[in-house]
């Protein structure tokens, strides 16, 4: 009888596998790279999965292609210079991880997706992080890299004669599970940009100077939330996406919408807020089942524009303050804004709570036939102030079925809620 039986050979076999994993990470090597033609590719047509690629300063000319699972970090003033062409780094492997690089100069060629830093599908979890990224077409481009992290990098993009001719700072493109948390964004057309995606995460990321701030277009099932959006034309732009939870955000300054809902369905928005506005603090289109609770819309021209084909929306809790128009709603229907008994705070609202449980005593109506006439027929502005106007306002206010379908609110709040927004705004400040 031979002797050893499959028993012995299938131990003999576990046991040189837990050697190999014991081992393994020993053999991880640090490869140290001096600034020099040809230099960086050597090094990396060298190294081995798990190897460390140790940038010393110096410029290192681009583009760069990794195929295998390295880490390449950079030390203070290393530099990869695309030399305007192509991709400047391009990842083709999972697990790499590119860190604490200054890179800059792609191409600027929007067909063939030139970019700072480009993952493509193959390059799954991969992690780019505390990199400076400047004058890219795009910044960092998410091609199809399931469970990529882009985290706390400084991204100024490159900004065309023509803005749509620019880059976006971080482009997500069918890439589920990709995180992109606490950048720093500016220039360039887009800040983030999401398009045919899913189960994404933007978090804590700052985003200045740019078209819009976070652009959601066919996203589902992702969160935004704790951004912070200053002096852009737009804030959160969210289109054809749905089941998207939109928490804690801030527009501040933004040009004309904080908020845009555009084919948004079943969505969460709550928390947010939209201070020192432009055009309209919210804008709502065609937006269907949406659940808009807690936020605070202050300092636009128009509050809210909600237009008619929006349905089963839940608008609650929210304060509305120092707006000059403060809804905007044309149509036949009649809307209340109230849920569960409560409503919405109205800076405008001379209301009185004379059974003090914090429900003014009589509904708010934000809309009436002087409003809408104006809407559809702008000269009859100069009419405002004439006896024929203040007589129709006083004839609805004495007869409630002269005012039109519309909003209104039945359950209006006497104080504003607290917003975690201005609160995380509020603690910044001290």
């Amino acid at each position: 009888m031979a002797r050893g039986g499959p028993g012995r050979r299938w131990r003999t076999l576990l046991l040189a596998l837990a050697g190999a994993l014991v081992v393994a990470p020993a053999l991880a090597a640090r490869i140290e790279v001096s600034e020099g033609d040809g230099h960086l590719a050597a090094a990396l047509a060298a190294a081995a999965p798990g190897d460390e690629i140790l940038l010393a300063p110096g410029v290192y000319r681009g583009p760069v292609r990794i195929t295998r699972a390295v880490i390449l970090r950079g030390t203070s003033g290393a530099i990869i210079d695309g030399q305007g062409s192509g991709r400047t780094v391009e990842v083709v492997a999972a697990g790499v991880t590119v860190r604490d690089i200054a890179i800059r100069n792609s191409g600027r060629n929007a067909e063939t997706m030139d970019a700072g830093i480009f993952l493509e599908a193959e390059a799954v979890g991969a992690v780019v992080e505390n990199n400076s990224i400047t004058d890219c077409l795009v910044g960092i481009y998410v091609h199809g890299a399931r469970d990529a992290m882009v985290r706390n990098n400084r991204i100024r993009g490159w900004t065309a004669p023509n803005l749509n001719d620019s880059g976006n700072g971080v482009y997500v493109w069918n890439a589920p599970g990709a995180q992109v948390i606490g950048n720093d964004i500016s220039g360039g057309r887009d800040g983030i940009f999401s398009n045919t995606s899913r189960r994404n995460v933007f978090r804590d990321n700052r985003l200045h100077g740019v078209r819009f701030a976070v652009h959601y277009m066919y996203t589902n099932d992702s969160e935004v939330v704790g951004n912070v959006s200053t002096g852009n034309h737009a804030g959160y732009v969210i289109m054809f996406s749905d089941h998207i939870a939109i928490r804690d955000n801030l527009s501040d300054g933004d040009r004309d919408h904080g908020f845009l809902f555009n084919y948004a369905n079943g969505s969460e928005i709550t928390g947010n807020a939209v201070i020192h506005g432009g055009e309209k603090c919210v804008f709502i289109y065609n937006a269907n089942k949406n659940r808009i609770v807690g936020n605070a819309f202050e300092g636009c021209r128009i509050g809210i524009h909600f237009t008619a084909g929006s349905e089963r929306n839940v608008i609650a809790g929210n304060a509305f303050i120092g707006n000059r128009t403060q809804v905007m709603y044309v149509g036949t229907r009649k809307l209340d804004w109230s849920w569960q008994g409560r409503g919405n705070f109205w800076s405008d609202n001379p209301a009185f709570d004379l059974d003090g449980d914090g429900i003014a005593d009589s509904a708010y109506r934000p809309n009436d036939l002087t409003d809408q006439i104006v809407w559809r027929y702008p000269l009859a502005k100069l009419l405002l102030n004439s006896p024929a106007v203040q007589l129709l306002r006083w004839a609805q206010a004495q007869f409630p079925n002269l005012h039109p379908g519309g909003v209104i609110d039945s359950a209006p709040l006497m104080r504003p809620p607290a917003v975690a927004a201005l609160q995380r705004l509020e603690g910044a400040d001290r």
